[in-house]
């Protein structure tokens, strides 16, 4: 079975999370989504409220699995006998980060990196500056799932 892996924070999942684990999920017969938990951050949403977000828009694909993971993503793969991490690439400057980050996984546990580019649709987006938008009134609708984009204005108004 062809497993991979699709990490991020995902707060909150964007199109663009969505185009890179949907055409994930074409190429491997099962795509994990690893929600990092990262302690000294804090996220607009709670771990299990994006782990609930993305199965649901995730749902479709069919042969996609949610879980949060602490620690290095390369333990995660280990643990699963997953050998490929899959990640979206925006501009050059991601494939800077993200090449270290793939050479550093390699070596460390044999797993490998695929780079995807991201669909140009979404070359500029991310899940931070679709909350920085928003937060001060900016329509960010099309760059989010329906229910998403709900919950982000609901979680907005609340502050």
């Amino acid at each position: 079975m062809r497993r991979a892996v699709c990490p991020g924070s995902f707060d909150p999942i964007t199109n663009g999370h969505l185009d890179i684990i949907g055409r994930a999920s074409k190429l491997y017969d099962v795509v994990h989504v690893a929600v990092m938990i990262n302690q000294s951050k804090k996220g607009l949403f709670t771990i299990d409220e994006r782990i609930e977000m993305i199965r649901e828009v995730t749902a479709d694909f069919g042969n996609v699995e949610v879980e949060s993971f602490h620690g290095l993503l390369v333990d995660f793969c280990k643990q699963r006998d997953i050998p490929a991490i899959v990640k979206g690439l925006r501009a050059v400057s991601d494939f800077d980060y993200e090449l270290q980050m793939a050479q550093m996984n390699n070596g460390l546990s044999g797993v490998e990196t695929l780079f995807v580019p991201t669909n140009p649709t979404y070359s500029f987006l991310s899940s931070s500056l679709v909350k920085e938008v928003a937060t001060w009134g900016g329509d960010v609708a099309h760059l989010l799932p329906p229910t998403v984009h709900e919950a982000l204005v609901e979680r907005l108004a609340q502050k």
